[in-house]
């Protein structure tokens, strides 16, 4: 791929692109490409030495290793309208401690299964539902936050001195200053279906559990993003919560909605547009979603029907999603090539807010060639009459 591509000239293109897109003057749709950590450390072609999950997560050094060499690999060989090469402003690294860090910070244990992602163990049952009541707010950067901060600092101090071709690196990208939302974070430390009970039987319970989780996270939250640099009240509220695809709108309305308007009110203005990640089908919230908490731009899962979505939000809001990851993971080129035709022929006529991407997070041991094909039917499918 370094040598079959010209960098210099693809990155002009998608910087016009995207100046066009932002404007709504755009000739064609944007494609992105969701590529995961777990992508790199998953793949034997990219971690030949079988490097687990496990000794990834517990190691620091051979963590920062393996991140710069992803970044590295993703730049040269992923797809898209988004750039490549070696970056112009510096690398991105990130700690990446996947999906269980929140739940891990309030007392669940990690589970390192073979060839697989980590996962946090449910940590509450019937007999012990309330322990964590009883220990009050956790410490930001205390209990598995520890951990996070010692390879937050390692990964800052190591990038003052290390290059990747020639290159600096010049962000160190961690996810503790947002949040995988407290609904999904319940189900985690409960079980879904322990949860989705406690929601008829208990609700007492289940409200108890949703306001400690909120405020757990704002804590958590407002103190990572002082760390780090940042604001700790933003203009906008970005998140995600992927588990409320589980419930219906009604219930998210009166079991979920509040503790998210919570959250955004407590860190955020709110006065510009936000975002939300947003896995499976869970487009029966949007609306909702965007009228409550502002957001304008979804990421969305499968399987949704974007044609309907856009009709229903509006020419305002920006919608990505596109072909399953199951397909690009196991499909053909010609499959993959069919399914974008027809996601994109019927999105373009009623929506120039509509990003073109897997749906959602393209899955280790993809072939390439998908990955190609994806982008490959963009630049023939996408272009706007």
């Amino acid at each position: 791929m370094k040598n079959q591509m010209d960098f210099r000239e693809h990155n002009r293109e998608v910087r016009k692109l995207w100046e066009d897109f932002s404007k709504g003057v755009h000739q064609r749709v944007p494609m992105i490409t969701g590529i995961s950590d777990r992508f790199y450390v998953l793949n034997p072609i990219t971690n030949p030495k079988d490097v687990s999950f496990y000794e990834y997560s517990n190691d620091p050094e051979l963590m920062f290793e393996m991140q710069c060499r992803f970044s590295e690999y993703a730049k040269f060989n992923i797809v898209g309208d988004h750039e490549m090469g070696i970056p112009e402003n510096g690398w991105t690294v990130n700690v990446d401690f996947q999906n269980y860090y929140e739940a891990a910070w309030l007392g669940a244990e990690v589970c390192y299964p073979d060839h697989d992602v980590p996962y946090a163990v449910p940590l509450l049952n019937d007999d012990n539902k309330e322990i964590l009541f009883h220990k009050g707010i956790p410490d930001p950067f205390g209990g598995f936050m520890a951990r996070a901060k010692e390879y937050y600092d390692y990964f800052v101090e190591r990038s003052k001195t290390t290059q990747i071709l020639g290159q600096k690196i010049s962000d160190i990208g961690a996810w503790f200053t947002t949040t995988d939302g407290m609904f999904t974070v319940a189900c985690e430390l409960r079980g879904p279906d322990n949860l989705c009970i406690d929601m008829y039987e208990d609700p007492d319970y289940y409200h108890q559990l949703m306001e400690y989780l909120t405020e757990c996270t704002i804590t958590r939250m407002k103190a990572w993003r002082k760390y780090m640099g940042k604001p700790e009240i933003e203009k906008s509220f970005g998140f995600a919560d992927d588990s409320i695809l589980l419930i219906s709108n009604d219930m998210y309305k009166e079991f979920v909605l509040p503790y998210h308007k919570k959250l955004a009110s407590a860190l955020s203005t709110m006065e510009e547009r936000g975002g939300v990640h947003l896995c499976g089908d869970a487009t029966r919230h949007f609306k909702t979603i965007r009228d409550e908490l502002n957001i304008y731009s979804f990421d969305t899962g499968f399987p949704v029907n974007h044609r309907e979505l856009c009709l229903e939000l509006g020419d305002e809001v920006t919608i990505q999603g596109g072909p399953c990851a199951q397909l690009i993971h196991s499909g053909t080129p010609e499959q993959i090539e069919a399914e974008s035709k027809r996601i994109l022929e019927e999105v373009k006529p009623v929506s120039r807010k509509f990003i073109f991407r897997d749906g959602n997070d393209i899955p280790p041991y993809t072939p390439m060639e998908n990955i190609k094909a994806l982008r490959d039917a963009c630049l023939k499918y996408g272009w706007y009459e």
